[in-house]
């Protein structure tokens, strides 16, 4: 089974956002599912890297829906803050995955490293480990990142999670104030997908 090309596969992810941008990333010809048709919760995150937790869900969604899994983690890391949210990127929204509140939180964090991060360039970037798995075999398993630097205000209402204060490397506009569709060519996860395509 696993020398051909697959004719289906499921997304693994509960996040609307990541779905639609990985269902995009995906070649036409395959039958795509996502967790939401197996009714399927996410399991818990207890990796100490992006590359672990995105092998966690997918090996964890392929044996509950014996179909072969492609799953995302992926996340924000900010240099002057140790890295941080880094693999907590998601928890940082809490339980109602509340981006509001982690970029909040973002900005909390920077007041207290310096008060005057605002007139600062504060490296940042995006990760994305993307992994494909059927049961307990791991086809695949890939990193992409983007680098760039935080917005000192929300900008933009497209995208999602951090997006709004995410500024690539030599773009002006924010992750949320790109096209989704410019967003998507050159972001952490469709250059993870540059690098894992060749499996699929």
């Amino acid at each position: 089974m696993l020398k051909k090309k697959f004719s289906k596969i499921l997304i693994g992810t509960n996040n609307k956002g990541k779905l639609r941008e990985i269902k995009g990333l995906l070649p036409k010809s395959i039958k795509i599912f996502s967790t939401s048709d197996f009714n399927l919760r996410s399991p818990p995150e207890n990796g100490l890297t992006f590359k672990e937790n995105s092998i966690i869900k997918s090996k964890y969604f392929s044996k509950k829906s014996n179909l072969v899994c492609i799953a995302d983690d992926s996340g924000l890391e900010i240099d002057c803050l140790d890295k941080k949210p880094g693999i907590f990127s998601a928890r940082w929204a809490g339980s109602k995955g509340d981006f509001n509140k982690a970029i909040k939180r973002v900005y909390k964090e920077l007041d207290k490293k310096d008060k005057n991060w605002k007139f600062k360039k504060i490296k940042a970037r995006f990760v994305c480990a993307l992994s494909i798995c059927y049961l307990d075999k791991i086809i695949a398993s890939v990193t992409g990142k983007i680098e760039g630097s935080i917005s000192n205000k929300i900008r933009g209402k497209n995208g999602f999670g951090y997006d709004p204060i995410f500024i690539p490397k030599k773009k002006r506009q924010t992750f949320g104030e790109m096209r989704f569709s410019s967003k998507c060519k050159i972001d952490h996860r469709s250059i993870a997908f540059k690098k894992i395509k060749k499996f699929l």
